[in-house]
């Protein structure tokens, strides 16, 4: 009677052995159904394999720019020596253009032009009266003064009257062109002062001055040529 009591706990030591055993069969069963599978499936194998050959792709680009560089060398040179030529080139070509203009100005003297004359009168200073300088001398205002032309064919003669600067200014009539210009004169007449009216020939103020040409300018759309006389003076009245 004792004996059957100690067999029995035994077998129930060894029953929930076996339950374990069911806890091992489990993770097998999960264990393929887990995708460990995909991950041999997954192609990283391959992948490795195509980054090796874009690896190997990687190194003829490092080749090829080796090359551009040497073939831009030869246009950076090229450049270089065009430029020099075209300047070279540029300063034959302006002067023949300055020459014409100046073919112009000597055509401009062979139309007749219309003749004015200016000039200016002045009193001069007793320090230096009787003497042929114009030092300290003042402007007339309202002296009178000849324009003469002794052309056979067509004899002129005109006055006219300086302003307060001493300044006149002649047109001659239309008759008198600049090709008889060479034949008229300018003659100092007389002074409204009283203290300073004796004529001097300073400048041919007496014998008559020719007519130095200026310049040509346009007036009323016609063309004249501008002739300057003088300056001419009077000698001043001075106390003893």
């Amino acid at each position: 009677m004792i004996d059957p009591p100690s067999h029995h706990p035994h077998p129930p030591t060894p029953a929930p052995v076996y339950p374990p055993t069911y806890h091992h069969g489990h993770p097998p069963s999960e264990a393929p159904a887990h995708p460990p599978t995909y991950h041999h499936g997954h192609p990283p194998s391959e992948a490795p394999a195509h980054h090796h050959h874009h690896h190997h792709h990687g190194h003829p680009p490092s080749h090829s720019p080796v090359h551009p560089p040497a073939h831009h060398e030869p246009p950076h040179h090229a450049p270089p020596s065009h430029p020099p030529v075209l300047p070279p080139s540029h300063p034959p070509r302006y002067p023949p253009h300055h020459y014409p203009p100046h073919h112009p100005p000597r055509g401009s003297p062979v139309p007749r032009s219309f003749v004015a004359v200016q000039g200016v009168v002045y009193c001069k200073s007793c320090k230096y009266a009787g003497a042929d300088t114009l030092l300290g001398a003042s402007p007339i205002d309202g002296a009178v003064v000849k324009f003469q032309c002794n052309n056979t064919k067509y004899p002129v003669i005109q006055t006219a009257k300086t302003d307060k600067n001493g300044y006149f200014f002649i047109t001659a009539p239309k008759t008198i062109t600049s090709f008889g210009a060479h034949k008229c004169k300018v003659f100092i007449v007389s002074s409204p002062l009283a203290s300073c009216n004796k004529p001097s020939d300073l400048h041919y103020g007496l014998q008559g001055a020719s007519l130095r040409p200026e310049k040509p300018y346009m007036a009323d759309k016609l063309p004249f040529i501008l002739y300057t006389v003088g300056p001419f003076a009077f000698d001043p009245k001075c106390p003893l």
